[in-house]
């Protein structure tokens, strides 16, 4: 495995759901992420709600690929930053152990500066140091 500065992978992680242009956005994406890599979300309480009161025990939302988490990039973008007026960055707390990076993350007002909710990721990274896997716990 390469060497990786755990936070400054997590800094350029973070740096890509607030792209705005959508061809810098996919050139973030293949230059961190492995080509077949997987997003794995832990989705909000009120889906997880819905969902068990539908009868599923476990819910994940999963993206793969490029193109896929591009799709999932360029919505999260479309819906917090454009719309609703939010930037993401990290806590500034991130590790790695072997090939796993773990660290935390906040959402904020590009408005007030205010902290408005955040989570955990934990990204698994392939021997050339790109995103293999994602799982994201957003309110962690």
């Amino acid at each position: 495995m390469i060497e990786i500065d755990a936070q400054r992978l997590a800094d350029r992680y973070l740096a890509q759901w607030i792209v705005p242009d959508a061809a810098e956005r996919r050139a973030a994406i293949e230059r961190l992420w492995a080509e077949d890599a997987t997003h794995v979300l832990r989705p909000p309480a009120e889906i997880r709600e819905i969902a068990a009161g539908l009868g599923f025990d476990h819910t994940t939302l999963e993206a793969q690929g490029y193109d896929a988490i591009e799709t999932r990039v360029a919505r999260s973008y479309e819906r917090f930053v454009e719309k609703m007026g939010f930037t993401f960055r990290s806590r500034a707390d991130a590790v790695r152990l072997n090939g796993v990076v773990r660290f935390g993350w906040e959402t904020v007002s590009t408005e007030t500066g205010d902290v408005v909710g955040g989570g955990l990721e934990i990204l698994v990274l392939d021997d050339d140091g790109r995103i293999k896997a994602d799982y994201m716990f957003p309110g962690a």
